[in-house]
């Protein structure tokens, strides 16, 4: 057998990579270094366009507890990510370019992959055939999937936030800490008082945008949804939101602030920073002016502006079974963000499913109180007229037999369950 993927992302080379180690050839096909959509920047496999983390790492949440079972199917997105960590209290965090890297080198390493560089404009007859081509796939390629899939292929927006340099953050107004102290001072904190969060939240409200094509506020996925735009929503949106200053206290004053803005490590040695929370499709010009108006980012050099970009995604649970087959082709499997799953994290699960569907021929029958089955279920049984990506979230996997008041012990319970379900599964 040769199974053919179209896509050299995160839920493509996961998909690759665990059929080759179990005795699969595989063909995988990458349109860069020849071709980059406009949120692609590096040559590497499985570049990080947004940000760079894969979020939670315990058990207490959803997203660890999907990381901890893929970790017992030997997932290569998540060996990378944990060889290639900076610190992120208690997210899982990657230096970017190093993650990269360690994907890249073990894809193109492999005896049974072969890796072909250059554009894919129209599905090929080859079988099987993992489509994961993401949700920035290209143009010509998305014409020809909208012709097998019919008038179920959706898209919405997306945007990236910008990266700082470490060394001109003013740290005369900033310090370093963790949300209720969860960690060991891995991020920046940028408090803001009262009367600078009210001026920077009005300004940014009313800053100039870039022009997207076909943009509405109402297309954008709200888990990414620009900070600009949670400003319109009303003054304390914002508070509520990525600048809430729950569980940060100044340790220059023992005092809370008003309002504070996070910067995370974007690489191992910290010179790189990107602002949490903050994706932005602002007009460059605008990111400076509106952004320096925080105190520690008054002197900020930018590495790199955010970006908005137009992500795709099929209405999976009119056209896909719970191992991501297309429902009408049972040798055509999608994987990844044009699936409607949500994350870094949730778009290598798919991938690392549709592998273990092709491996076994047969219908995989996860639990649904894992996340993987949970998530497949998602994707393929969404009660929901109005299909929209989603993250893994505690809410779509079964509740306990138990009550449990305490929420970090009901969800660490509840993750605990799974890992037993899967082992036993295995």
């Amino acid at each position: 057998m040769n199974v053919t993927i179209i896509g050299g992302g995160l839920a493509g080379c996961e998909c690759a990579y665990t059929l080759a180690e179990n005795g699969i050839n595989v063909t995988l096909y990458e349109m860069k270094p020849l071709k980059k959509s406009p949120a692609h920047h590096s040559d590497n496999l499985c570049e990080l366009v947004c940000s760079n983390s894969l979020r939670g790492d315990r058990l207490e949440n959803a997203a660890g507890l999907l990381k901890a079972e893929m970790r017992l199917l030997n997932s290569l997105i998540i060996k990378a990510a944990d060889a290639t960590r900076v610190a992120a209290g208690g997210a899982l965090a990657v230096d970017r370019l190093k993650f990269e890297r360690y994907v890249t080198e073990s894809i193109t390493a492999h005896p049974l992959i072969k890796v072909v560089s250059g554009e894919v404009t129209s599905i090929p007859d080859s079988r099987p055939l993992v489509i994961a081509t993401g949700p920035l796939t290209s143009d010509s390629l998305s014409t020809d999937i909208q012709k097998l899939v019919g008038d179920e292929f959706l898209s919405f927006y997306d945007a990236a936030a910008p990266i700082l340099s470490s060394d001109s953050i003013d740290m005369e107004y900033a310090y370093a800490g963790d949300r209720y102290g969860k960690g060991s001072g891995d991020y920046i904190n940028c408090p803001m008082d009262k009367e600078t969060y009210t001026s920077f939240r009005r300004e940014l409200a009313n800053a100039e945008e870039a022009h997207v094509h076909g943009f509405e506020d109402s297309k954008v996925f709200e888990g990414c949804m620009p900070v600009e735009v949670l400003a319109r929503r009303g003054e304390d949106t914002l508070r509520f939101g990525p600048l809430k200053p729950i569980g940060l206290r100044d340790p220059r004053t023992d005092k809370g602030s008003y309002a504070v803005v996070q910067l995370r490590r974007d690489d191992a040695e910290g010179a790189m920073l990107n602002i949490v929370g903050f994706q932005t499709h602002l007009t460059f010009g605008e990111q400076r002016r509106v952004f320096t108006m925080i105190p520690a980012l008054r002197n900020a050099e930018f590495l790199r502006y955010g970006v908005m970009h137009r992500n795709t995604f099929i209405n999976s649970p009119k056209l896909l079974t719970p191992e991501y087959m297309l429902k009408t082709q049972s040798d055509v499997y999608f994987a990844g963000q044009i699936t409607g799953v949500e994350g870094y994290t949730e778009s290598a699960a798919s991938g690392l499913t549709a592998a273990l569907a092709i491996i076994r021929g047969e219908p995989l029958n996860l639990p649904p109180e894992t996340a993987l089955g949970a998530l497949s279920r998602h994707i393929s049984a969404s009660a929901s007229k109005d299909f929209q990506p989603m993250n893994i979230n505690f809410g779509i996997i079964p509740k306990l037999d138990e009550t449990i008041k305490d929420k970090s012990e009901r969800c660490r319970k509840t993750s605990e369950r799974a890992l037993k379900m899967l082992n036993e599964w295995l």
